[in-house]
């Protein structure tokens, strides 16, 4: 479905944890989460925890969304 999107000429980012899947399938812009039930916190941690981990992944996920790009592109989500 990505590739479908960005054919119409919508930029697309996708966020996931299976990244192996997703290179596969041919998403462009990847930013890998942190589980499939989780995928941007982790109900383990603090709420301030949990907060700082989504602000930053969908950070992460904007600045890809802008970036420009050649090849299929894993971004770096290390804080």
């Amino acid at each position: 479905m990505v590739k479908e999107i960005e054919r119409a000429g919508i930029p697309v980012v996708e966020m996931c944890n299976l990244v192996p899947v997703a290179l596969t399938v041919g998403a462009n812009k990847i930013v890998p989460t942190i589980s499939i039930p989780y995928p941007l916190g982790d109900p383990q941690t603090s709420k301030e925890v949990q907060w700082k981990l989504r602000y930053h992944r969908v950070g992460v996920a904007l600045d890809a969304l802008t970036a420009d790009i050649t090849e299929q592109t894993v971004f770096n989500v290390k804080i």
